[in-house]
């Protein structure tokens, strides 16, 4: 879902893919008049408005625990505002989850919201292992009927659930998998949070061909296409088989640590001078991946392919002529620079790049065809042609041929450019070697997929990148973020605003040696303020 163009500020849309449930219908129950005596009746008693008192919160809570401690799941949806949607999911709970002995403890209730513990017992096939964990409801009034009612969300029955998601114990789908990294080093999602649902997609993936058997396990059956099985209790081990990732265990543990200081943050570090990812890792509240499957607008971080583009096309060079005017306007609409910009009618390419002038680039729509961008981006960069094959899912950019405001807009990282940690973090280090090599989880000889390919750069346009980009992590944007770094380092700001956030989504990405990484952290604000710092960590820690 896109929510337009923002042409006056740095960024622009930002398309979150999360996961979780959204709200479901209310239920609708029949309220019938009856006779009240001789030569009278009443009608309907009136629907009751506002929220629930406290009272009526601590009544339908205590229905709701019941039902669902004895395994009723229609009376226990029949306590929600989406009956339909709630009852499949108590019902496998208790049928194909093999879940007894509920007790749900709750704890202290702020307003109508209400925390709660539960604790179960898993049994199967005469195996049998507690189930713990926490959860939290809130009860609503519903608009139809006037009753008090758990707000349905399919993460009250576990926080792990998602809309159509259901329970099942038995043989899990894939045998287990003891992931490692490029030297060996055991990775586990205890050690490496934000690694939980990436390992179980290498496991629904490659558990067959590691050399395992299966186990007997109670998991979260995902109804998204594609998506892992996730585990919540092993019942009985199978055999676990090795599967070799490209990650460093290192900057994992940095990655990791980096994410967890912002909200909403994701981050991904790999080697240009092979492709292989070193990091992941995302910090967010509904677990989705968006490191590798975000769609969002990158801000300025473009402004890498956008002066590509330039410079191949012709247009300019990294010395050559690009002002930074106060404004500028593309098909009647305005386009401006972050506040404090300070324009510059002489500037040259590589000087509006590393202050990061939004109008230098915008100027430039006059003279760019439709798909110029689009070209640079599929043939350069590799991007766009959704033929990444990294060894889990991932969304490989999408930079189309979008004509009217949108060729202004994409210059700078706006209109209808989506991009993911992922794909910035390939452009640098694209831009860092000249060579567009695809970025890989897992290694190639593991299932013989076929790698992406590309051009890649001229060693003229790669040489003037690097330089512009060093610029810009020494005396531009980028500097202080940057500094101390040592001396074979690049790099570029980001920021994109999006309606309705009190801040805009923050950007950043860079290079260190032979190490690149990306970042992302949304409402973080200006680059250097969320995302910079991250990657920051990352590159340092992989010096």
């Amino acid at each position: 879902m896109r929510k337009g163009v923002k042409a006056t500020v740095i960024g622009s849309v930002f398309a979150v893919m999360v996961g979780g449930a959204g709200y479901g219908a209310y239920n609708v129950v029949s309220a019938l008049g009856g006779s009240t005596g001789v030569g009278g009746s009443s009608g309907p008693a009136p629907v009751k408005t506002g929220p629930p008192s406290a009272s009526e919160v601590r009544a339908t809570t205590a229905k709701f625990f019941a039902a669902w401690e004895k395994g009723q799941a229609v009376t226990a949806a029949s306590y929600t505002n989406n009956d339909a949607a709630a009852d499949p999911v108590l019902e496998s709970f208790s049928g194909a989850g093999h879940i007894t002995g509920v007790k749900i403890t709750p704890g202290a209730t702020t307003g109508a919201t209400v925390p709660f513990s539960v604790k179960a017992t898993v049994s199967y096939d005469g195996k049998s292992k507690p189930l713990s964990y926490k959860s939290q409801l809130t009860v609503v009034r519903g608009k139809t009927t006037g009753r008090a009612l758990v707000d349905w969300q399919p993460a009250v029955i576990h926080p792990e659930l998602q809309t159509g998601d259901t329970f099942v114990t038995g043989e899990s789908a894939s045998p287990a998998i003891e992931a490692v990294d490029r030297n060996g080093t055991v990775l586990t999602k205890e050690k490496y949070p934000s690694l939980g649902p990436i390992l179980d997609e290498l496991r629904s993936k490659y558990g067959d061909q590691a050399g395992g058997s299966p186990g007997i396990e109670l998991s979260i059956k995902h109804q998204a296409e594609g998506s892992a099985d996730t585990t919540l209790v092993t019942l009985e081990k199978g055999k676990a088989g090795k599967v070799r990732t490209t990650l460093s265990a290192s900057a994992q543990a940095a990655a990791e640590k980096a994410v967890t200081k912002y909200s909403e943050s994701s981050v991904v570090a790999l080697q240009p001078s092979t492709g292989q990812v070193l990091a992941i890792a995302n910090h967010r509240d509904d677990g989705f991946n968006a490191a590798f499957l975000g769609q969002l607008a990158p801000g300025s971080t473009m402004k890498i392919i956008s002066a590509a583009t330039l410079i191949d096309t012709g247009l300019t060079t990294m010395n050559g002529p690009a002002p930074c005017p106060t404004t500028a306007v593309w098909q009647e609409q305005t386009f401006k620079n972050l506040t404090g910009l300070k324009p510059n009618e002489n500037a040259t390419l590589a000087d509006s790049f590393a202050r990061s002038c939004n109008t230098a680039f915008v100027k430039f729509a006059d003279s760019v065809k439709v798909d110029s961008l689009t070209q640079e981006a599929e043939d350069r960069f590799g991007l766009g042609r959704d033929n990444w094959k990294t060894g889990i899912p991932s969304f490989d950019g999408s930079v189309p041929a979008s004509g009217g405001p949108d060729t202004a807009a994409n210059l700078i990282g706006q209109g209808q450019v989506q991009m993911s940690p992922l794909n910035m973090a390939s452009v640098t280090a694209t831009a860092k070697t000249g060579t567009f090599r695809q970025p890989v989880l897992v290694s190639q000889s593991l299932d013989d997929r076929q790698l992406a390919t590309a051009r890649g750069l001229s060693a003229s346009t790669s040489a003037q990148l690097r330089a512009m980009m060093y610029r810009t992590a020494t005396s531009g944007t980028a500097a202080g973020i940057m500094a101390g770094l040592g001396p074979n380092i690049g790099a570029k700001t980001g920021s994109a605003e999006v309606d309705g956030q009190s801040k805009s989504n923050s950007w950043f990405t860079g290079y260190r040696g032979d190490v690149a990484a990306a970042a992302m952290t949304q409402d973080g604000g200006h680059g250097i303020d969320a995302a910079g710092p991250i990657v920051r960590a990352v590159l340092a820690a992989s010096g």
